[in-house]
């Protein structure tokens, strides 16, 4: 795209900090690409940001999250309980397990799960919650967390959106939950392509690496050292190429930088549409998350989308509602807090490239978009 385009027209774009070339370009002269030790730096480097034992990088967010539901034991017969409101993703990693879905509720103003919500849906088949960390904002389901353990529920969180983000005093994926993170390449964190389990306890770490190498055991420097290895389960091939972890490693040294820019424009933007009258800013509880989105709720939104994108303001929708799509059609349920949430969600420009006066711009321009420059 031309350098002098204004930042408002993109939604959403990658954001750089000049070492990711370079990073790559000695993975590139090594001759490597796969899975090699720039891979398991990147996951020793993550765990050390978040505080926890281990961090097991994967190939996307998608991956991350059904790897992490087999490990938790999900399978054919069981249930998952799941917002609605999510991409597509969350809820195709449901169904390569086997499992079918269950649908619930978001709360209006955040547009994540709530605790009530989830118990409401428990079943005798439920076998994890998926809460989804909408906007980069943390999920807290602990008033519930005794009833999950004792029934054998697993939390399984698609943090997606969240890296970075806090629950507490602590970073989202240390706070006890199997945490499934994606760094494609508009996340806070990219590696271009790629994703992270951060799993309870060892034996899932162990399960994951083994299904992340189809169901392999042997690291690859130790099938290079022998002559046979031996294959142990079923497994895909969800590795991390070296490649894309030299992406991650040269972003997280400046992933404070990130946190700082994208909590100060989710800030610019709440200041610049407080004078939009017409406009509800969903929370991302931006003093504890590192923001992934900025999303409004309008009135009419198909007509406001139209208006702002002839304005020439890159807008989007994240997400239409998954119990309302044909693929997903046997486990509709009616959730009219969703479907009304779906009618009038609008996601607006946010990314790091952004300055103030497009913020300001996009206020404007929504604001006559809604009626309000009238």
């Amino acid at each position: 795209m031309n350098p002098t385009t204004p930042e408002y027209r993109r939604n959403a774009t990658p954001f750089l900090y000049g070492g990711e070339a370079d990073a790559v370009a000695r993975v590139l002269k090594a001759g490597q690409y796969g899975h090699t030790q720039v891979t398991e730096e990147f996951e020793r480097k993550v765990a050390a940001f978040l505080g926890v034992p281990d961090a097991v990088a994967v190939t996307s967010g998608t991956a991350a999250m059904h790897t992490a539901l087999l490990a938790a034991g999900v399978g054919p017969g069981h249930e998952v309980i799941v917002p609605s409101l999510t991409f597509c993703a969350t809820i195709q990693a449901v169904l390569a397990c086997g499992a079918a879905p269950r649908f619930i509720e978001v709360n209006p103003g955040t547009l994540c799960i709530e605790p009530d919500a989830v118990m409401e849906a428990i079943t005798p088949d439920t076998r994890a919650v998926m809460p989804v960390l909408y906007g980069g904002r943390a999920v807290d389901l602990t008033e519930i967390r005794d009833t999950l353990d004792r029934r054998d529920i697993a939390v399984v969180e698609d943090a997606a959106h969240a890296f970075g983000s806090y629950r507490g005093s602590v970073r989202v994926g240390s706070t006890g939950d199997l945490t499934c993170f994606s760094f494609g390449p508009i996340k806070n964190l990219t590696c271009g392509q790629g994703g992270m389990v951060i799993p309870r306890t060892p034996a899932e770490a162990a399960t994951v690496r083994q299904l992340r190498l189809l169901g392999v055991v042997a690291s690859q420097a130790q099938r290079q050292a022998a002559t046979s290895y031996r294959v142990e389960g079923f497994g895909l091939r969800y590795q991390l190429s070296s490649l894309n972890a030299a992406i991650g490693l040269a972003q997280l040294p400046k992933f404070k930088t990130t946190e700082v820019n994208r909590q100060e424009l989710w800030r610019s933007y709440r200041c610049a549409l407080r004078d939009v009258p017409a406009v509800r800013l969903v929370d991302v509880d931006v003093d504890h998350s590192v923001p992934h989105l900025c999303v409004v709720r309008v009135a009419d939104r198909e007509e406001v989308f139209r208006r702002m994108l002839a304005a020439g303001v890159a807008v989007g929708v994240h997400y239409p509602p998954n119990h309302l799509q044909p693929a997903f059609a046997p486990w509709r349920r009616v959730l009219p807090v969703t479907e009304q949430a779906g009618r009038e969600i609008l996601t607006l420009p946010f990314h790091q490239h952004m300055t103030d006066d497009d913020v300001r711009h996009v206020a404007a321009t929504l604001k006559a978009a809604t009626g309000g420059g009238q």
